[in-house]
């Protein structure tokens, strides 16, 4: 999916002036020619200077928010977004870029909050522009309402989407990347000749733009991967996305040496153009490490389990490597009536933060945990559950017209003694897939969870490996009835046997068989995850054993993987 849209940087409160009290100064001057020059250390030396000089400058704010996140500095963006919030809770700018950020963590409603909070703040402050931004007579409202409008359509709210996209392009017609984002919303709602239209609109009203990518993306999707091919094939360049589309056009059309040399070339690139993005195989190991020495059967039987809470629907987590099947899955499990998808909520993660903020001190997690062994401190496994359904609560879970929602969070099984502290009864759905097709299906696509494992093959294969091995001494230790609970799905096995797979699983749920469960493509839900088209579709078998297409590019990492695929039943 593109990435949200990157408004201009405008103050909100032209009453607070430049840094030395002149209304064009010589620190705003020099920040405005080192911006321009490319040089984005200076940039931000002159910003800090700046700050120092007058700590209420918004507009400094606001540009080293967006200086920061363009740089991939995203942790250390969202400390100047708080920072500028705190300062100055209504500068709209700052509440804007703070919503973009929340949005790439997957925090979609905190998003949508401060993209409301940005708009609202327009019709009460107003704006003028930043140093670094061209002329616009329409100010921030277009690039505001277009960010509301992509935040939405991840939430898979689409029709909301088209409202404030329409509302972006009525206030500043022609804007290629509102439109660019209107196309998309489109797409995934199946509207594909609306889409395509409203790439014309930008192609004509942007003609030195480029939309090559989404055009071959709408030519992929209506089954012409030649044509989209070709037409990638002509551009003059590629950026990571569109060398990824590319790879896997290639594959498609079976030539699939060109396609593993694209996909790899294409996640360089976007390794490279999100600042540099690594994986860290030895920090990995080492947390990995940390997580086994405390959770032992010893430990875990110390650790106290909430009660359940009957008054709210229950989470169901389906558990599973990114492309192992966890969407499908889910696609076919919101299907029933008695079931509202959740999508990736990032609440079991946050679940180690919390644990931090409420037993601070030398230990780090997860030794603070052993803080819950007293009798003072039990009552931590209750605000766990209560945090996670607060989270639920702000995600709009937890209504009472179904009786469970869907958790496919990316990499849960690695907070899994945190989940089982706050809900030691919930069903766990474990779904597996031959762990080459995955690894395949992960290069081929642009994956952000995990480490950033996924820009390379060879890191791919390790975190697989880390998070399996994990998952395995979790299955040893905490064992007996919590390990019961869990129920295997395989793929290839659910592929073969639609009808008697969803019966079963259904009944571990215990709930009645429902037809909607096996008609899951008819279900308009937008499934924002690289799958949402796949789930629309009927379900087929034509990606299994895609892994043999690339044998000799995954056989110098056999060695390492056959210990799991001989565990799994793979080999």
């Amino acid at each position: 999916m593109p990435p949200p849209v990157n408004p201009p940087i405008r103050p909100t409160h032209p009453s607070i002036p430049p840094a030395d009290g002149s209304p064009g100064g010589p620190l705003r001057d020099r920040y405005v020619a080192q911006r321009r020059n490319g040089d984005l250390a200076g940039a931000g030396a002159t910003l800090k200077s700046v700050l120092q000089a007058d700590p209420r400058a918004d507009w400094a704010y606001n540009e080293m928010i967006e200086l920061l996140a363009t740089s991939g500095r995203r942790a250390d963006a969202e400390t100047v977004a708080r920072t500028a919030l705190r300062v100055n809770p209504l500068n709209a700018q700052a509440h804007n870029h703070f919503g973009t950020l929340l949005s790439e963590l997957n925090d979609l409603p905190s998003g949508e909050w401060h993209f409301r909070r940005a708009l609202a703040l327009l019709h009460t402050e107003g704006g003028t522009p930043s140093p670094t931004a061209g002329a616009n007579p329409t100010g921030d409202q277009p690039s505001f309402l277009a960010n509301l409008g992509l935040n939405l359509m991840q939430q898979g709210r689409t029709a909301e989407a088209e409202v404030y996209f329409a509302a972006a392009d009525a206030l500043d017609p022609g804007n290629l990347k509102i439109l660019a984002q209107w196309s998309k919303t489109a797409e995934v709602r199946g509207d594909l000749p609306r889409a395509v239209q409203l790439l014309d609109r930008a192609a004509a009203a942007s003609p030195g733009q480029d939309v090559t990518l989404l055009r071959a993306n709408h030519l992929a999707r209506v089954g012409q991967p030649a044509q989209a091919l070709a037409l990638l094939d002509a551009a003059p360049a590629l950026n990571g996305d569109a060398r990824l589309e590319r790879g896997r056009l290639l594959d498609r059309l079976g030539k699939y040496d060109a396609a593993w040399d694209d996909m790899v070339a294409g996640k360089k690139l976007l390794a490279a153009e999100r600042g540099g993005l690594t994986y860290n195989a030895g920090a990995v190991d080492a947390f990995f490490a940390s997580l086994r020495q405390f959770f032992v059967r010893a430990n875990l039987e110390l650790l106290p389990q909430a009660s359940v809470r009957k008054d709210v629907p229950q989470p169901i987590f389906i558990m599973g490597f990114p492309r192992s099947g966890t969407t499908l899955i889910e696609q076919v499990l919101c299907s029933h009536p008695a079931i509202r998808a959740g999508g990736e909520l990032s609440f079991v993660t946050e679940l180690r933060s919390f644990s931090l903020l409420q037993f601070p001190g030398p230990e780090s997690f997860p030794d603070n945990l052993a803080r819950t062994w007293t009798a003072d401190n039990r009552y931590a496994a209750t605000l766990f559950r209560d945090f996670y359904f607060a989270r639920a609560e702000q995600y709009g879970l937890l209504g009472n017209d179904k009786a469970f929602f869907t958790d496919k969070m990316p990499f849960n099984e690695i907070w899994l003694p945190l989940l089982r502290m706050a809900f030691p009864a919930a069903k766990i759905v474990r779904v597996l897939r031959h762990p080459l097709d995955v690894c395949v299906s992960m290069l081929a696509n642009n994956m952000t969870h995990g480490f950033n494992c996924g820009y390379r093959i060879e890191d791919i294969v390790h975190h697989l490996l880390a998070v399996s091995s994990l998952d395995m001494h979790y299955a040893r230790e905490l064992g007996g009835p919590a390990h019961d609970l869990n129920y295997e799905l395989r793929y290839e096995h659910f592929v073969a046997g639609q009808r008697e797979g969803t019966v079963r699983l259904l009944d571990y749920l215990g709930l009645a068989f429902d037809d909607a469960c096996l008609n899951f493509h008819e279900n308009p839900r937008y499934a924002p995850t690289p799958s949402y088209a796949q789930v629309t579709e009927k379900l087929n078998d034509r990606s299994i054993g895609r892994y043999r297409n690339y044998l000799r590019q995954l056989a110098p990492l056999l060695p390492a993987l056959e210990p799991l695929l001989r565990a799994r039943g793979y080999h």
